[in-house]
């Protein structure tokens, strides 16, 4: 698979032609539905490219409990730091169904060993992770109510029938898990609901805009 054009994103586009011709050689295209995991904690390293879709990346503890460190969409690159440290940390899994482009973590590694441009590029690619993990944490504790909330939907949410993303959790329990008042997550809804990002179902919250709560979560996406 080869494709002379620049387009791929990221680290991708950095490297040397002949070295992501190389890479794209044997590269081969996957199709995730939602709720599929592309791979676990403790897998052997391999870097995807995201065409289409919504990934989620999550560490998980010994008692089993997740949480989402990044949202993968299309045009960024997954598995770059594993392919120089080794072993993933992290799971993926997709939140819209997904396309994905896989390529050897190996191959890229062994570029990278021996020309310095492709290091570098890998580098940055690394040092841009490290930049976001740190916006994620900054996020966390100085976000506002509309931006915890949009990341916590997207956390809880689980595959639901035709295709969607559903969330089972009540007013409160969300209030609780954003460090907020009900009333406060109750209004933040509301403003969902008439964004058009959520609706209302017996049993709990159809996510109708998971990309736009992607954008809110991150602080690129103001009310309206």
């Amino acid at each position: 698979m080869s494709r002379s054009a620049s387009g791929w994103g990221g680290l991708l586009d950095r490297l040397p032609e002949a070295v992501r011709d190389r890479l794209l050689t044997e590269a081969h295209r996957i199709e995730v539905p939602r709720g599929g995991v592309v791979y676990r904690s403790g897998d052997p390293p391999r870097c995807v490219l995201v065409t289409a879709g919504l990934l989620r990346v999550f560490l998980t503890s010994p008692q089993g409990r997740q949480v989402t460190v990044r949202h993968a969409r299309p045009g960024e690159l997954l598995g770059v730091a594993a392919a120089v440290a080794g072993p993933s940390q992290v799971g993926v899994q997709a939140l819209l169904d997904s396309g994905l482009l896989l390529f050897s973590a190996a191959a890229l590694s062994r570029e990278a060993r021996r020309d310095a441009q492709v290091a570098w590029a890998v580098a940055e690619e690394v040092s841009q992770r490290l930049y976001e993990a740190m916006s994620q944490i900054a996020a966390n504790a100085f976000g506002s109510v509309r931006e915890r909330l949009a990341r916590e939907l997207l956390d809880s949410a689980v595959p639901g029938k035709q295709g969607t993303l559903v969330v089972h959790a009540t007013q409160q329990q969300l209030a609780e898990a954003v460090g907020s008042a009900r009333e406060v997550v109750a209004r933040t809804l509301r403003s969902f609901r008439e964004e058009g990002l959520v609706r209302t179902r017996p049993g709990g919250l159809v996510l109708s805009g998971a990309e736009a709560l992607v954008r809110i979560g991150a602080g690129e996406l103001t009310q309206g």
